[in-house]
């Protein structure tokens, strides 16, 4: 019951704490809107928490990782082995996400939900629902069952590091092959052609691309008689990573608890999580623009602009660490910037 409680228990964001937000905003000494994104950072986290002088606690990053059966299909260049041995490598500190979040002193999590090999790491959590997803080009990726108890885990560990205090949540991923079921989710969502919603991944060859955009319009078309509701969805075309990633922003929304979004992967499970209730998305910051082909069709067709734009195609959580500082910084500045009453500044006229 835990999917279906959480999913009901989400509501919009506060439009009246918005409004009192940008008010607040508009008070301080600059002229109108001349922070730009900033205030657009701060006002959105406000409405999200409802006060707006909520602040920034104890900001924490949960990166998935698994694998995926669909690598079979020639659709990476990097074979399954290197998931584990990032992941060792995330859970280690040497990963761009483990320095990311030490400079940013945001607390980072990796989860093992569904890596083909066991990954006895120290620092890293052991919720594998399976050794990876079978070849969705063949057959579902994951039983319903699956998919189900993967968003749970994601709900689970995002509400347990909200009772600890977390009031901003970020997102993250790990899984060769992982662009493949990211492409078909963004495809089936938002009824665009796997050409449009398909890169290059780690780097593949532009004969290699154009064989995954044929293996997914092929597996899109297989699984059409399934694809009826977005769990069915994610079931039949989705990942591990992904779906753990769902249920750390549904979690997020339903708790009134910000989610920054990093790049193409998490993006997919966002917006899962946003086709299972739309209101999802009014606590969702979209960290950056993926250099993933992909990534700008889809963020059009969602109507949403990402924080920023700065070629990344990473994954790991990289894009929501930098943006968690942006939002940070729009926070303090509504609540620390002097108003033009208070430093007795003139306003224009």
């Amino acid at each position: 019951m835990l999917f279906e409680e959480t999913i009901a228990k989400i509501a919009p964001a506060d439009a009246n704490i918005a409004e009192q937000a940008q008010k607040r905003l508009n008070s301080l000494t600059k002229p109108l809107g001349s922070l730009g994104l900033l205030e657009d950072c701060a006002r959105k986290y406000a409405a999200a928490r409802g006060d707006v002088f909520a602040k920034i606690a104890k900001p924490t990053i949960l990166t998935f990782a698994g694998d995926h059966g669909i690598v079979d299909e020639g659709v990476s260049a990097y074979p399954k082995e290197v998931t584990p041995q990032m992941v060792a490598n995330i859970a280690s500190g040497g990963a761009a996400i483990s320095v990311l979040t030490r400079h940013g002193k945001i607390k980072l999590k990796v989860i093992d939900i569904g890596v083909a090999t066991d990954c006895q790491f120290k620092g890293v959590i052991r919720k594998k629902v399976a050794p990876g997803t079978a070849n969705f080009a063949k057959g579902p990726a994951m039983t319903l069952k699956q998919a189900k108890k993967a968003v749970e885990i994601g709900i689970k560990l995002a509400e347990k590091e909200i009772k600890k205090g977390c009031t901003l949540l970020g997102t993250g991923d790990m899984g060769i092959a992982n662009t493949t079921p990211s492409s078909a989710l963004y495809s089936v969502f938002l009824g665009l052609d796997p050409e449009k919603t398909a890169g290059k991944g780690t780097g593949i060859t532009d004969d290699k691309l154009q064989n995954k955009i044929n293996i997914l319009r092929k597996a899109i078309e297989l699984h059409k008689p399934n694809l009826k509701d977005p769990l069915s969805t994610l079931a039949a075309v989705g990942g591990y990573e992904i779906a753990g990633i769902c249920g750390v922003v549904l979690a997020a929304a339903a708790n009134k608890i910000p989610v920054v979004v990093d790049g193409f992967i998490s993006g997919a499970g966002a917006l899962t999580a946003i086709q299972m209730n739309k209101d999802v998305k009014d606590y969702c910051f979209f960290s950056h623009l993926s250099a993933e082909a992909g990534h700008v069709n889809a963020m059009n067709a969602l109507g949403v602009r990402p924080l920023l734009n700065l070629d990344l195609r990473l994954g790991e959580g990289t894009g929501a660490a930098l943006a968690m500082y942006l939002i940070e910084a729009g926070v303090k500045i509504m609540h620390e910037m002097a108003t033009f009453e208070s430093a007795g500044v003139s306003k224009s006229k």
